[in-house]
């Protein structure tokens, strides 16, 4: 038997390309029951959601509205992910060089075509900080060269500035934002306006970690480029959350997490960097010269775990299965449920605006009185609602929310009794 015949009878090569036959049934009665249907029409259908939330593992003795950190996998992913690590146990040196990692191809190629580009522009890697980090590290910076970030920029990429700085004598910016923002015109003008002549990067994050933030990232990469000024994109938080291509982002470089929004394993992320400039940017672990205009020179990490980067083709399918712009309109659905269940209430105050343009999935609210690790503390104690505290040194703490396909409107429901509760006393 060939290699690729082998494979397909251990169903891998299936798996990659659709979803198993088990998993297929289960959800194509749930996707039938939408089919033709406008996404905003299908956002409050809980009997089409509830339906989704089957295909996961879900732990209904408390409530997770915390997929901003890590999401769990629906069984399909689970299931792909446990045969390919079956397989690498059998012959680990044999199967994962000759089956495996082959197979690697496909994941890069239809993760591109998801993303909008070539596939020789894309990278794979364990998750945002490591692609980020490629890129801090790697790219051609002097002496007094300025890099520009906001003060919402995710802590471990503000690290990475920092070290730089002081290794290289970099001089890092950081320029702060309104939050919520009064539009996305006015976030252009107050990151713009702290550019100077010496800027050579810019740094924003295209969905801000703490109050979910979207960032009008075209327009800023757009006056980068002409300004000669690399635009790096942090994008941990929209890869799979809401419709968009790299073509539509304009940036230079883009990293992002795909165990968030795409409901990947744990441990996968991938790196896009603008082909002509992949020659310009030094890889994180070293490889050979015959890689310096190679996107897989970022790749070169080591020994890993096959078994959890081959099974994102599985995820993939769930996610177009169900549908992007399905899934935003729902996402949009329960975040601004929630916020208007809590809008109002006396101590209250809502991070995140209620323009469809500027959030998602994230949102964010302060209590009066109350510090983010104490509101948080209360909702899993008292209530077992799973949140997490955010902070802005100096500037704001707030608690933010992140509900999934998996979420229902009780779950959200009961989060706004709660809040209302605790802003009571």
């Amino acid at each position: 038997m060939d290699r690729r015949r082998f494979v397909h009878a251990l169903t891998l090569s299936g798996s990659a390309a659709t979803l198993s036959p088990d998993a297929l049934r289960r959800l194509r009665p749930v996707l039938d029951r939408a089919a033709g249907t406008a996404p905003q029409a299908v956002a409050d259908d809980e009997a089409f959601w509830l339906g989704v939330r089957q295909a996961f593992t879900i732990d209904a003795n408390h409530v997770n509205l915390n997929s901003g950190s890590v999401s769990p996998a629906p069984r399909v992913v689970a299931e792909a992910m446990a045969r390919y690590w079956t397989l690498t146990n059998m012959s680990p040196s044999l199967y994962v060089d000759e089956l495996l990692i082959p197979e690697v191809e496909l994941v890069r190629q239809r993760l591109a075509a998801e993303f909008g580009c070539d596939p020789e522009e894309l990278a794979l890697t364990r998750n945002t900080s490591e692609s980020l980090l490629t890129a801090q590290f790697g790219l051609p910076l002097s002496r007094g060269d300025e890099v520009l970030i906001t003060t919402q920029d995710y802590p471990r990429m503000i690290m990475g500035w920092e070290q730089r700085a002081r290794r290289d004598g970099i001089v890092l910016r950081q320029v702060a934002i309104p939050t919520p923002a009064p539009s996305l015109e006015a976030l252009v003008e107050r990151v713009w306006g702290a550019v100077t002549p010496r800027t050579r990067v810019l740094h924003v994050s295209h969905m801000t970690y703490t109050a979910g933030q979207i960032f009008p990232v075209r327009a800023l990469a757009d006056r980068a480029r002409a300004r000669g000024i690399w635009s790096v994109v942090d994008g941990g938080h929209t890869f799979g959350q809401f419709p968009f291509t790299w073509r539509e982002l304009g940036c230079d470089v883009y990293g992002t997490s795909l165990h968030k929004w795409l409901t990947a394993p744990v441990g996968n992320g991938f790196l896009a960097v603008r082909r002509e400039r992949i020659p310009e940017i030094w890889p994180l672990f070293a490889a050979p010269t015959a890689q310096d205009a190679d996107i897989r020179k970022f790749e070169q990490i080591g020994t890993y775990p096959v078994a959890l980067r081959t099974a994102v083709t599985d995820a993939l399918t769930f996610h177009q299965a169900l549908g992007g712009e399905r899934k935003a309109a729902r996402l949009r659905y329960l975040r601004e449920r929630w916020m208007r269940g809590v809008e109002g209430v006396k101590g209250v105050r809502l991070l995140t605006s209620f323009d469809p343009a500027q959030a998602c999935a994230l949102g964010a609210f302060a209590l009066e009185g109350m510090g983010a690790h104490a509101v948080t503390e209360a909702l899993l104690s008292r209530h077992r609602i799973h949140v997490r505290p955010r902070f802005v040194t100096g500037e704001w703490e707030g608690v933010r929310v992140t509900p999934n396909v998996f979420t229902t409107v009780e779950e959200v429901d009961r989060l706004v009794a709660a809040v209302r509760r605790l802003a009571t006393g």
